[in-house]
Order: structure tokens, then C-alpha cells, then sequence
């Protein structure tokens, strides 16, 4: 057994949350449903115009490990904030939560980016339209990269939006080459359908050379496999992956092996804020398989907790996870 469960690599973000009509977003030119990344002035600019926020830390991969953190594993995660006002609230909330984070902070006189941050807009129907300015966060690069933690961890689970930035592929290599050295696992959540499309040859290949677990939604693993028919798609990440986790809203998700796929239930929990579903997804699955769980099992473990992100504000839980699994008869 090695020391880390888990070691997750991404974006290191503060979300700023905010509820507002649709109005809000088509006055601002905001694109509904997606995630934007805007640069320095946009986000100033709209972080203007949004009314009360909520701040919290966030990041597609931080998220995922600290709902890790949250159920007892044993986590990790590699991404960059700046010596800053953002960067301090980042580091304490994520290692408050027992995630280990020891990526070196940017200087605070290093340069103009700063810890970068994600306005979330939550329309009235639980649907979250995200602007993200990544700041220092994209300047992750190989130097961040520690080959002995990756060595040390079961599994690294790697964020699709940092397939954006000048070094973050170059990163990914580096981990993925000490992953496979070291017999370490390799999951990749693509994050994003236009994330795919602005990186399609980079994820293809790493799909299909190196990857383990895939974690896509439906719109996701369509846009990967260039296909409107959802069978098809599944069917295409069957014949590259040994595992691959669809979410598909709330019908649940589809847990797919080389052999068979399995059909999984949501959970009944009402939607009030959609941000998080898929990072939280990928704790319970990813828990479930450190855990020893059969993939059935790990797709329910995903589903309750994505179901329980969704029926509040925030991307991190607010009620007992295991408790949640527990109610089941998962644990």
C-alpha cells in the first residue's frame, strides 16, 4: 500500500459564488452552462457587476481531493497560487481538510498574475456558468511536479482545464512518466466539452497511451469521440480505457469496463447549484476503488456524493459523506 491514496493535479482556484437571473448573463455576454476563461479585467469587470458572493477554495482537481480529504483518504494535490491574500485562504481551506499541498508558492513580487480565481454564476435552475481567470494558476510546469509524490500515490488524477497554459501539458507528461515508472494509476476527467475541442490531439493521445479511468459527462465523451449517439461514445472509450465514468445528469451515470457497461441511479437529492457534480463524482468513485470496491458500488459512492454538492451553494459538502454511504449499505 503506498503512502498516498490519491494525488490530484490542477488548477488551484478561489470560487467566488454567486445567484443570478438569466438576465445577468445575457446583459453581460456570459455564456450559460460552460466554463470561460477570461483574462484580468474581465474578471474584474464582472466580479463588479455580481452581487454578494460566497468565497470558497475551488479548482475542478482541488475539489475532488479535498472531498477525498473530507472521507478519510489519503490525498494530495499539486497546484499553483501566489503569495497573496487569495493564495493564503487557498492553502489553509485545502490543508484544513487533511489534503497534503506543498506546491511552492509564486513570490508576491514574481510578476501581475495573481492566485486566480472562478466567478460562478448560479442561474434559478441550479445550472452554473463559470469565468475563470486562471492567473497564476497556469503557470504550473514540470518544476512543480514532484516525481517521488507521484511515485508515492496510488493514483493521480489529472484536471482537464490544465491541458490550457504554456506548461501544463508539459507538467502532465512529467507526472504521467513518473506514474507509469512507478506503477501508479492514471485518471483524467476532460472537464469541459470546448476544453476538448481546444486540445483534442493532446487528450486523444494521452487517452489513449496512458490513461486508466476516464471521467467525462454526456456532452464530454460525445465531444471526445466526435458523436451525438452516447452509445457510441461509451462504446469507442470501451475499446481504449479499462474503466471510463459517465455522468449523465440526473439519470445517474454509466460505469463502463473493457466488458460490460453498468447503469447507476442518481440519488434523489434536489438541484440548487450544479458546481462541483463531477468533481464530487470523481471523490466517491475514486474513494470507492482505493477502498476496493467493485465499479458498481464506486458509481453509487460518485452519484450520492454529487448528489449532495448539488443541493446546496459550493462545490464542497456540507453533510457527512460516509454517513451518506453508510445509509445506503456501501459501507
Amino acid at each position: 500500500m503506498k503512502p498516498i491514496h490519491v494525488t490530484g493535479i490542477g488548477n488551484a482556484l478561489v470560487d467566488i459564488l454567486a445567484r443570478v437571473e438569466d438576465e445577468f448573463l445575457a446583459a453581460n455576454g456570459v455564456e450559460k452552462g460552460i466554463m470561460t476563461l477570461v483574462d484580468a479585467a474581465r474578471a474584474v469587470e464582472l466580479y463588479g457587476r455580481m452581487g454578494p458572493g460566497k468565497e470558497v477554495s475551488g479548482g475542478s482537481a482541488a475539489n475532488t481531493v479535498a472531498g477525498l480529504g473530507m472521507l478519510g483518504a489519503r490525498a494530495a494535490y499539486v497546484g499553483k497560487v501566489k503569495d497573496d491574500q487569495l493564495g493564503a485562504i487557498f492553502a489553509h481551506d485545502i490543508r484544513s481538510l487533511g489534503v497534503g499541498f506543498d506546491t511552492k508558492m509564486a513570490p508576491r513580487d514574481g510578476g501581475p498574475e495573481e492566485t486566480g480565481r472562478c466567478m460562478v454564476l448560479v442561474s434559478p435552475d441550479g445550472e452554473r456558468s463559470m469565468n475563470t481567470y486562471l492567473g497564476v494558476s497556469a503557470t504550473l510546469g514540470p518544476d512543480d511536479i514532484d516525481e517521488a509524490a507521484i511515485a508515492s500515490s496510488e493514483w493521480i488524477y489529472l484536471e482537464g482545464y490544465r491541458f490550457d497554459g504554456p506548461d501544463g501539458q508539459a507538467a502532465f507528461r512529467k507526472a504521467v512518466a513518473a506514474a507509469k515508472a512507478a506503477g501508479t494509476k492514471v485518471a483524467l476527467t476532460v472537464s469541459d466539452p470546448f476544453c476538448i475541442e481546444r486540445h483534442r490531439d493532446a487528450f486523444a493521445a494521452m487517452i489513449r497511451d496512458d490513461v486508466d479511468l476516464l471521467f467525462a459527462n454526456e456532452a464530454e465523451i460525445k465531444a471526445l469521440y466526435r458523436t451525438d449517439d452516447l452509445s457510441a461514445a461509451i462504446r469507442a472509450a470501451q475499446s481504449q480505457l479499462d474503466l471510463t465514468a459517465c455522468t449523465v445528469g440526473a439519470k445517474g451515470c454509466h460505469v463502463a469496463t473493457r466488458d460490460d457497461v453498468r447503469d447507476v441511479p442518481a440519488s434523489s437529492m434536489p438541484m440548487v447549484d450544479a458546481t462541483g457534480a463531477g468533481d464530487l463524482f470523481a471523490a466517491g468513485f475514486l474513494y470507492g476503488l482505493v477502498e476496493g470496491r467493485d465499479v458498481t458500488a464506486c458509481g453509487r459512492m460518485g452519484c450520492l456524493a454529487a448528489g449532495e454538492v448539488i443541493s446546496h451553494i459550493g462545490a464542497r459538502p456540507e453533510q457527512d459523506l460516509k454517513a451518506l454511504f453508510r445509509a445506503d449499505g456501501l459501507l
